[in-house]
């Protein structure tokens, strides 16, 4: 199996789109997308872009990707790298092919000089937060994940 791993191109995205709907019906989450192809083009390939992402194929079929964009930590004084997603087909799974792609956006991180390479996982997806441990990543269990939706960002941002 040949596997390649490169940056995203905009013939990737009607894949890349399907993809994400796919991780979305897995964590249960599929009333959230509001992505489309033209949202996804805007956000890898405006200047600058909002997002990156990495597109993998194994032997030539869309097989999986991974979307990162850079945070900023004060007290490192240097920006981080943030997996947003990592998906992999599930026929492509167990072919080391999520490490990979885990790997190749640590390699962004550190061309970048990035003092950190974070991500947030399900609670109840075990799989995932095995892996994450056999790899290095720690659980940050003393901090609390606080998410504001459009509607409230909106409310927030506009008194």
């Amino acid at each position: 199996m040949e596997i390649t791993i490169k940056p995203v191109r905009p013939e990737d995205i009607a894949d890349m789109l399907e993809m994400i709907k796919e991780l979305a019906r897995f964590e249960r989450l599929e009333r959230e997308v509001q992505a489309t192809a033209e949202l996804l083009n805007r956000a890898f390939f405006d200047q600058p872009p909002a997002a990156g992402a990495l597109f993998a194929r194994c032997d030539g079929e869309a097989a999986g990707y991974a979307i990162y964009f850079f945070t900023f930590s004060s007290f490192l004084a240097r920006a981080g790298i943030w997996l947003e997603d990592i998906y992999v087909k599930p026929k492509f799974r167990k072919r080391g092919l999520g490490r990979e792609l885990i790997e190749a956006v640590a390699k962004v991180g550190v061309e970048r000089n990035c003092g950190r390479y974070e991500w947030i996982a399900l609670n109840w997806n075990e799989r995932a937060l095995d892996f994450y441990q056999s790899i290095g990543a720690r659980a940050m269990k003393e901090w609390v994940f606080h998410r504001m939706n459009p509607a409230e960002l909106k409310r927030l941002g506009e008194r």
